[in-house]
């Protein structure tokens, strides 16, 4: 720490700066534990939760001030700005690799955001997508013996020692039920993940509000509401079964969509036993080459999916990342999409779904005041431009100029992270303005844009929503029962309207 401390002041030239980050890292150390102390923790867990909570803000005062201190009359340095940014993000994913929990949820998804981020960033954070935590045997047999009542070799014939896959909230193995020799896969909490939730959830919090003191521009209630309101979504199992069974019997007719069968006698809050599916992640694009699937295929029945999640059936799987979307083929060899980890799930109204359908009305034909119009429905205000931005993925002059649907409309992912850069400001303020059922939206379009980017040359990358328009109207304009007659008119004539401008 000394080294550090010396080494900063020596850089340091301007007393508001110098003050800004002994005044940073002073108040994220002592008010930490008074943070946390009110937050009337048992006192089992307030000892980890004032180290936790301490470590992050530390961190994140630390990396924001030596990015300033570092940059200031540098910022035309191409290389060296990217070496400072390369260093404060690894700093920072450091941190989130030590606290775990939560803080390798949300550094998975900074690793999505290319289009919002310098590619430094994402690049350092994508990491955590490989490397999240994992419980020890033990520990994964004592959660189950105590959600299910017995021992575990008197419910599973067969249960693998090494997991599957490791998330942040959980991690699964494949088993072999005893009583029918069905194959399946447990998914099972951590069992420290209850507590740790309830300490990330303030740490996060307190950070928001440490920003707040140092950079009054960044605001970042809206990420405070999402994980007060989803977190405890994520850690109930049986909601999340819930979740898979009301999807399979949305998509009932959907051959290419599959979704695990949930076995109700096995599963508790923090115990999900489901079915086995065999397959590989939608990013590998090896396991594709040499099972024959063609990734231009899954594209378009990602579209498909999600564009009738979000506009015909307004209930949306808000976590698609590689680790939660398999592609395999099924017994009669045909190509699937398998979707995994049905925790978080946004319904959306008819009014909101409406205002979204004709907002990319507007971007698809690159009609501004159609942009302007649902964008102010949706809360956005004056901050329409940059919010359209943050949707499409795409610059201002290019969704104005031929719009979207036009085949020539290439992805600048270089324009659009520079641009980025200059506004993340703006960017937490329109975060903060939209409605809440929209922030998961948006971490979706990111998650697809990840994929896309895989399975896409990135400078021909297009929308998940814009992609393959004319091959999702069949699937849209079927009538949907849970539909109301005036939102399905709307959503049939703007679905048709894409259509023509898309072949056209």
């Amino acid at each position: 720490m000394r080294p550090f401390i010396f080494k900063t002041l020596r850089i340091v030239r301007n007393n508001k700066v110098k003050s800004a980050l002994l005044l940073g890292g002073t108040f994220s150390i002592v008010s930490a534990p008074v943070y946390v102390y009110n937050a009337k923790l048992s006192p089992q867990i307030i000892g980890t939760a004032i180290s936790r909570t301490s470590r992050a803000g530390w961190t994140v005062v630390k990396a924001a001030s030596l990015f300033v201190i570092n940059t200031r009359g540098r910022e035309d340095d191409a290389a060296y700005m990217s070496r400072v940014h390369t260093s404060t993000a690894q700093m920072i994913c450091d941190m989130c690799s030590v606290n775990g929990g939560l803080f390798i949820k949300i550094g998975q998804h900074i690793g999505s955001l290319d289009y919002l981020l310098p590619k430094e960033y994402v690049k350092v954070f994508k990491i955590l997508h490989n490397e999240a935590p994992h419980s020890t045997l033990k520990s994964v047999k004592k959660v189950l013996t105590s959600e299910l009542g017995v021992e575990i070799d008197q419910v599973f014939s067969e249960f693998d020692d090494v997991p599957l896959g490791c998330a942040s909230l959980a991690q699964v193995h494949r088993a072999v039920i005893k009583k029918t020799g069905k194959e399946v896969a447990v998914k099972v909490q951590h069992s420290m993940v209850q507590e740790h939730s309830k300490i990330d959830t303030i740490t996060i919090e307190f950070l928001a509000k440490l920003v707040d003191k140092v950079i009054p521009e960044f605001q970042f209630d809206w990420l405070i509401d999402a994980i007060k309101r989803n977190l405890p979504k994520e850690l109930d199992f049986v909601q999340e079964g819930q979740n898979a069974e009301h999807l399979s019997m949305l998509f009932t007719d959907c051959e290419f969509l599959k979704v695990p069968k949930i076995f109700w006698d096995y599963t508790t809050r923090r115990v999900l036993t489901m079915e086995y599916c065999r397959g590989g992640k939608v990013d590998d694009l090896q396991y594709m080459k040499e099972q024959g699937i063609d990734k231009n295929v899954i594209l378009g029945y990602l579209s498909k999916i999600f564009s009738q999640m979000i506009f015909v059936r307004g209930y949306i799987h808000c976590d698609p990342h590689p680790g939660n979307v398999l592609v395999q083929k099924d017994a009669n060899g045909r190509t699937q999409v398998v979707l995994l980890d049905h925790g978080l799930y946004q319904t959306l109204t008819d009014e909101f779904r409406v205002s979204y359908c004709k907002l990319w009305q507007g971007l698809l034909k690159g009609d501004s005041e159609q942009i302007k119009k649902q964008s102010y429905k949706l809360g956005v205000g004056k901050h329409y431009g940059l919010f359209a931005c943050m949707v499409a993925s795409r610059t201002w002059e290019d969704i104005t100029g031929s719009g979207m649907a036009d085949a020539n409309s290439e992805l600048d992912v270089g324009r659009l992270q520079e641009q980025a850069k200059a506004q993340i400001p703006e960017i937490s303020q329109v975060l903060n303005f939209v409605p809440r059922q929209l922030l998961l939206i948006l971490k979706t379009n990111d998650l697809l844009r990840g994929i896309e980017c895989t399975l896409l040359e990135r400078n021909t990358q297009v929308s998940v929503h814009s992609s393959t328009w004319p091959g999702t109207v069949y699937t849209l304009l079927r009538p949907i029962n849970s539909t109301s007659p005036r939102v399905w008119a709307s959503q049939s004539s703007f679905i048709t309207r894409i259509m023509f401008a898309s072949s056209s």
